[in-house]
């Protein structure tokens, strides 16, 4: 990169997607790691290792957060610049191994002058003060406003519309996170307790995680909570997350997280963090997401009377089993997203099945008939197509839930339960706290089969049409519309 001018004065610059106040740089530019779907997320020449995120609450969920984060990390190529991913709020300086720095921003990129030119291999400390600004509209994610505070919806590529980062799953890291908000209310966030301190009007709690995380599965909430502790298997601690209010009225569904437990652990081996438990936001969110060891529900899943016991029950399981898919073992690149929802589907599938739902065949059977018009929509499982501007969460279709449990089923059709069963195990086992792609996927199931699959998978990943199904010749697909 070319070394840029020495030190200017500070100027505003404001962009379409964040209000920054920066240093003129000269022409800054966003990077980006050249994921297919996401080009310009994640930022290459360096390593996170850990965030240390500090957030402000000030009681408002209108109003910006003060924050501080401070990233660790070490450099892989040599800099001049540093880029970060970041959207929303206004940074007030930068210091960079300790030496305030020039920065400056373009689109979603925030953009520092190194002290000096960096080798690769070195440490890498920046410190970033800034606001965190939950002020956003439509399909944007980051902060989502509940009735009492604030939670977390970083996926897929909103964690930098609240911290600094480097966003993108293929590089995991260590998170703590420092909570300042007033005393009536609780803040919780992924990972364990580590203190909770008082001081005037306010209450600061700190967690830290136990093992890497992508920045896409950060959770902070903040609101009038009450927090419920049981025990899961092997004396795993539970938490489970709810309005103060609500908390008797949820018991009956939270009370079955460790029933949960049991059933994946049964399937593919114990489970792989150090805590879980269940996130209930006052919020009307249509969706569920997996934010790492505290999944996140909207309340109006448990409490809408229209949707069967068992239901409600398989998509707990869903949201659970990516802690292992997804959470444990990260997409290496989006487009391998396929690895984290077919499989987190397929288990939603085969617990339903046990609880009264439909029986995993005619989930698949009927997934089958939709397929080609799914992969005509969206693109096949492992190429899908990306979102449709304007509409980030559009990258979550069918192709890539049913679509891609169906793969599972064809897999496991193909090369036998046992293998199959076997395979599942390793996967989760030979990649856990680390990223896999849909390349490793496909080794790893020849390896275990003792024959290439290369042929038979890539039919079904990337295919056009969807490939015959083993062992059902009479099921057919529909014609798209």
């Amino acid at each position: 990169m070319p070394l840029l001018t020495r030190r200017l004065r500070s100027a505003l610059l404001a962009t379409a997607s964040a209000t920054l106040v920066a240093a003129a740089l000269p022409a800054p530019e966003p990077l980006g790691i050249g994921d297919r779907l996401f080009p310009e997320l994640g930022n290459p020449g360096y390593d996170v290792l850990a965030y240390d995120i500090a957030l402000t609450y000030r009681g408002s969920n209108t109003e910006p957060l003060d924050a501080v984060t401070t990233i660790r990390a070490r450099t892989t190529a040599p800099l001049d610049r540093i880029n970060l991913d970041f959207a929303r709020g206004a940074v007030q300086d930068v210091e960079v191994n300790g030496q305030s720095v020039d920065f400056g921003s373009e689109r979603e990129d925030l953009v520092l002058q190194a002290p000096r030119r960096l080798p690769a291999g070195v440490p890498l400390n920046i410190t970033v003060r800034h606001t965190s600004d939950p002020r956003g509209s439509g399909d944007d994610g980051g902060w989502v406003r509940t009735a009492d505070g604030l939670a977390m919806a970083n996926q897929a590529d909103a964690a930098h519309r609240v911290f600094p980062s480097n966003d993108h799953p293929s590089d995991k890291a260590y998170f703590t996170f420092r909570i300042t908000a007033p005393h009536r209310l609780t803040a919780v966030a992924a990972g364990l307790p580590v203190e909770k301190a008082r001081h005037g009007s306010s209450t600061t709690w700190t967690y830290r995680t136990e093992h890497p995380m992508a920045t896409e599965l950060a959770q902070v909430s903040i609101g009038s909570s009450a927090v419920a502790h049981r025990t899961g298997p092997h004396g795993l601690p539970v938490r489970d997350v709810v309005p103060a209010a609500d908390r008797e009225k949820l018991e009956p569904w939270l009370e079955r997280t460790p029933a949960h437990l049991e059933w994946m652990e049964r399937r593919v081996g114990r489970y792989p963090f150090e805590t879980y438990g269940v996130l209930v936001a006052d919020s009307p969110i249509g969706f569920a997401l997996e934010t790492q060891t505290l999944s996140l529900f909207g309340k109006t899943f448990f409490t809408e009377p229209a949707y069967p016991r068992w239901y409600v029950d398989s998509v707990m399981v869903h949201e659970l089993a990516h802690q292992w898919f997804g959470n444990s073992v990260s997409p290496a690149s989006w487009s391998d997203l396929w690895l984290n929802e077919g499989h987190a589907t397929w288990y939603e599938a085969r617990y339903a099945e046990e609880r009264g739902g439909p029986t995993l065949e005619r989930r698949m059977r009927e997934a089958y008939k939709l397929s080609d018009g799914w992969r005509a929509d969206g693109g096949p499982p492992a190429h899908p197509h990306g979102p449709t501007p304007g509409q980030k969460l559009s990258l979550f279709r069918p192709v890539v839930y049913d679509g891609g449990a169906l793969v599972l089923y064809a897999l496991r059709q193909e090369i036998g339960a046992r293998a199959f069963d076997r395979l599942e195990r390793t996967w989760v086992r030979a990649h856990r706290d680390s990223t896999a792609s849909t390349a490793d996927f496909t080794r790893l199931a020849s390896g275990i089969a003792g024959r290439d699959l290369t042929a038979f998978l890539d039919g079904w990943l990337y295919g056009k049409k969807t490939p015959p199904m083993p062992g059902h010749p009479d099921w057919s697909s529909a014609k798209p519309a």
